[in-house]
């Protein structure tokens, strides 16, 4: 039984900052946030701010603190406890998801209810789907790089990390292929944070929604073998999801599992390029048949530069302390992952690419009840996607400064905009 303040660590209250905080959230910081991470973590661990939308929230970076706050079940994942009013109006979760009536997912909910959905929910997204799926990654992969593979050149955001999960996941779900260019539209459209026109989150939202009610609907009159017709046939003690649940699951698998893993192979590839040392060690080991560098070379770059920045919204259900600050009830907590991951109280040399690095439990997929459930596929992804790049154009260089690439501007989520890249052509490969 907790007292009303209930200390949520022993750590004595943090002394008070030395010198002015550094700017947060301005385009500058997301080029480089981990300098300001490292500020707050040395001067303010747990740390309120107002966020670029104007709710307030309280940000936690050691990895301590973190990890604690993840598991914390005072700390709710569902936004009706958020003391302002802000959350009716859209501001906190996914863009779009309240008025296309999809809050019933496994982001939005506690138990009792979190624990029967992804129950369900885990009896169709099985490991094994997952491993019998691969070749399928592989394939997807292959004919990705084949469409730029001769001409020397390509952006490997727009042209293979973008287009690969996309089409992954759709395939998963059991999108038909003449659909998956929609899907892949509307996502592009949500991965923009805004840079599209005004409002054409929400209606990506709404028409991803409308798409999948109707493709369940359907499916229920045909069962496949598909993660949809899975959900679908998901029973737990003869209870089922309920229509407008395996919706909500269906979207966010795509919405969580698409973007995650573009930000990997995106910031994956980058990190590599920026650490030539590490690239040609993994290189090496590939090109000998050695994939254990690749299996700890994927975690450590979740670690250094993982594709999600800060983990989705927490809201205090009763007074708490974090770190030895106190945390009033209906107040926004963002655990921040990408500060977490690199806390030398943690991590030694947490600057430093290694990987080989052994003693590395990252939070880059989370922990606790809400630890992310399609972490199996998006790492299968990353280390195809890693591994055939390196393997088909060892050569791989970036063809931009690295002072001129942009990162997307959202609050959660960290990954490049761009990712330019120059290569030997490899020959042959028009009309494959």
């Amino acid at each position: 039984m907790h007292d009303k303040t209930d200390d949520h660590t022993a750590a004595a209250p943090p002394a008070l900052p030395e010198g002015p905080t550094p700017p947060l959230f301005t385009w500058e910081f997301a080029s480089d946030p981990y300098p300001a991470y490292a500020w707050l973590r040395e001067h303010a661990p747990v740390h309120r701010t107002a966020l670029p939308s104007g709710v307030e929230a309280w940000l936690v970076t050691r990895y301590a603190d973190a990890r604690q706050a993840l598991a914390d079940q005072r700390l709710s994942k569902n936004p009706v406890h958020h003391s302002e009013a802000a959350h009716g109006k859209g501001k906190v979760g996914i863009p779009g998801e309240r008025s296309a009536n999809l809050m019933t997912h496994l982001l939005n909910i506690d138990p009792p209810d979190h624990t029967r959905l992804r129950r369900l929910v885990s009896k169709a997204f099985t490991p094994r789907r997952v491993a019998e799926f691969a070749p399928r990654v592989q394939e997807l992969t292959d004919r990705l790089i084949d469409g730029f593979a001769e001409r020397g050149e390509a952006d490997l955001i727009h042209e293979f990390a973008f287009p690969l999960p996309i089409y992954a996941i759709c395939d998963m779900l059991g999108v038909p292929p003449e659909d998956q260019d929609d899907f892949r539209d509307w996502a592009g459209m949500m991965i923009r944070h805004g840079g599209g026109p005004r409002g054409g989150v929400a209606r990506s939202v709404k028409r991803m929604r409308t798409y999948l009610a109707e493709l369940i609907h359907r499916k229920r009159e045909d069962l496949g073998d598909d993660l949809i017709s899975g959900l679908i046939r998901a029973s737990d003690h003869g209870e089922h999801l309920t229509e407008n649940e395996a919706a909500a699951m269906a979207f966010i698998l795509l919405f969580a599992g698409f973007e995650t893993t573009v930000n990997l192979i995106g910031n994956g590839t980058y990190a590599l390029l920026r650490n030539p040392g590490e690239r040609e060690r993994l290189q090496r080991a590939l090109a000998a048949g050695d994939e254990s560098l690749l299996e700890t070379g994927v975690e450590e770059l979740l670690r250094y530069d993982g594709p999600v920045e800060l983990a989705t919204w927490r809201f205090a259900t009763r007074d708490l302390t974090i770190g030895g600050q106190r945390i009033a009830e209906g107040d926004p907590v963002l655990v921040v992952l990408a500060a977490a991951d690199r806390d030398p109280e943690r991590f030694a040399e947490p600057d430093t690419l290694d990987l080989a690095r052994s003693d590395n439990q990252h939070l880059g997929y989370g922990h606790g009840i809400h630890y992310c459930l399609g972490a199996p596929l998006a790492r299968l992804e990353g280390r195809t996607a890693l591994a055939t790049l390196l393997r088909r154009l060892p050569d791989l260089r970036l063809s931009a400064d690295p002072a001129d690439l942009r990162w997307r501007g959202g609050l959660i989520m960290r990954g490049l905009r761009t990712l330019p890249v120059a290569f030997s052509p490899e020959p042959g490969q028009t009309g494959t």
